[in-house]
Order: structure tokens, then sequence, then C-alpha cells
């Protein structure tokens, strides 16, 4: 399947700004673009692109005083399956962890496994299978927490919220990744593209999604305690220890979000011909920004 993906974000800055955009669709799936806009900006800046230390890919900018306008687009293939489920995947003993894997066992900014520790070994511990463990944490934070976009809260840690009992997608995967660490099974936070792909609509406005990777059996494996089902079409941006290492826009000073809009869908299938005229508009739209 095909899908269609993009983004259009403005903020607006009172002075020329540095910052930092997470936001390029990550490295593992950069095979599967089909198409993709370049990277515009309004007013047109300068950027670079350079690997952070999880490997994603960022982008640097000086944001001019005034508005400034973030956007790009892009056709994706996908498998459309579901979810990959592996309900016979073990637990890997600590001691037999890669070891690029074992700082994702240790607390983070918003994951603060010294908080939860007694909470997660008392409800998890004795859950012998690796799928069924992480799978009983999913079940318990997706039934913890309630969803709503207006419990957002950037400061909100994992141990908040489960006090709280409240929060958006990635307060949920705070959560989960901290009951996962803290009961030895390394898991690191990833946001990207969740569509409404084979599920009913969201009557709310598209977002990025935020979900979670648990290291089992000796490989990384997707988890959602929001949606807690297997869905169908997750695109990664980013992965990294938790929110912190991954902000979608990060600014070297005080900034207001003016707009900010998402879009992924399933995209039909059209004719070559079709394809190529469409092709041929992005090709002339790039080529009009570079010259500019």
């Amino acid at each position: 399947m095909l899908i269609r993906l993009g983004y259009e974000i403005e903020i607006e800055c009172g002075q020329p700004t540095p910052m930092i955009s997470l936001l390029e669709i990550h490295p593992s799936r950069r095979g599967d673009i089909k198409r993709q806009s370049i990277v515009s900006t309004t007013p047109p800046a300068r950027s670079s692109v350079y690997s952070d230390l999880f490997g994603n890919r960022c982008r640097r900018f000086i944001a001019p005083a005034g508005p400034f306008k973030l956007t790009y687009d892009a056709t994706v293939s996908d498998d459309g399956l579901h979810d990959p489920v592996n309900e016979l995947a073990r637990l890997t003993p600590v001691e037999e962890l890669p070891d690029d894997t074992v700082g994702f066992l240790l607390g983070s900014r918003y994951c603060e496994t010294d908080h939860l520790g007694d909470l997660a070994w008392s409800k998890f511990g004795q859950i012998s299978g690796g799928w069924a463990r992480v799978q009983a944490i999913c079940d318990y934070v997706h039934d913890r927490l309630s969803f709503g976009y207006g419990y957002a809260r950037s400061t909100r840690t994992a141990a908040q919220a489960h006090e709280e009992r409240v929060g958006v997608c990635r307060d949920f995967a705070h959560l989960a990744i901290t009951l996962c660490r803290c009961v030895n099974i390394p898991a690191r936070y990833v946001n990207g593209y969740l569509g409404d792909i084979g599920v009913p609509a969201d009557p709310a406005p598209m977002d990025f999604s935020a979900w979670f990777e648990a290291f089992l059996d000796g490989k990384w494996h997707s988890f959602d305690a929001r949606h807690n089902i297997p869905r169908i079409g997750r695109v990664v941006i980013a992965r990294g220890r938790d929110a912190t290492d991954v902000p979608l826009l990060h600014t070297f000073g005080p900034h207001r979000l003016n707009l900010f809009k998402v879009w992924t869908y399933e995209e039909q299938v059209q004719s070559p011909l079709l394809q190529q005229v469409q092709q041929q508009r992005v090709d002339r739209t790039m080529t009009a920004q570079v010259l500019a």
C-alpha cells in the first residue's frame, strides 16, 4: 500500500532563533519513500541535516523573526500488515543483552524507574513470558490512563501520569517504557506517523503519534499502550530514551505555535500517467524553491 503523509507547521519568534527539527522520516524507512517534496520553509531559510546519537535525522535552521512555516509532503510504501505479534518472544537476561540495549534499561527524564520499580515488580515480576509481560504492562497502562488532547502537558512524567491517570500518547508510552525498564526489559520511545488505516476514522485532527519498542528475544518489537491493538502503517520519525531525545521542534529561544497540521492516510494507486504528471509538478515546485 501507499501512505500519503506530511505536515505544515508554523511558529513565530520575536527575533532570529536557532532551532532543530526532528521531522525527517527515519533512515530505516527512507528506502520506502516513493515521492517526497523538499522540506520547504516560508520565508526561505538555509538548513543542514545531521544524525544524532540515536541515528535520527535532525535538521538545523535559524528561524527568522516573525512567522516561520515548515512544509513537507511524501508518499511512502508500506506492506499494509498489522504490527507483528510474537507471543513466544522470550525475555533476554540482562547479562545477555547486547551492549547497545543496556542504556534503555535506565531511568531518563520522563521515565523515573526509581519511582515505579516496586509497583512494576509487584504487578509484572511474576509473569515469565517476555511478550506476555510487556502485553500485561500495555493492558495496565491502557486501563490506568484516560486519553484526551486536553490532558497534554509537556512536563508530565511517567510517575505523574500514573498518579493523575490521564495523558496523551506520549504519556502512555512513557509509563509503559518505565514499567518495562523496571522489570529488566529494554524499552525505547518512538514517534512518527500513524494514520487511521484499517480502523474507524478518528474525528479529531490528525497528529503525530508516540508508541514504544521493547527488546525481546533478540529484536525490537512495537507496542502501543494507548491503542493497545496491532495497527497498520506506522512510519517512524525518531527513536530515543524518551520524548526529551526526540522533540519535533526545539527552539533555542521562545516561540509561539501558530499552525500545526499533519496528514497521514492511505493513498489510492493512480495510473502511471497521472503519477508522472504529479511528479513533474513536484519537480517544478522544488526547482522553483531552490532558485528562489
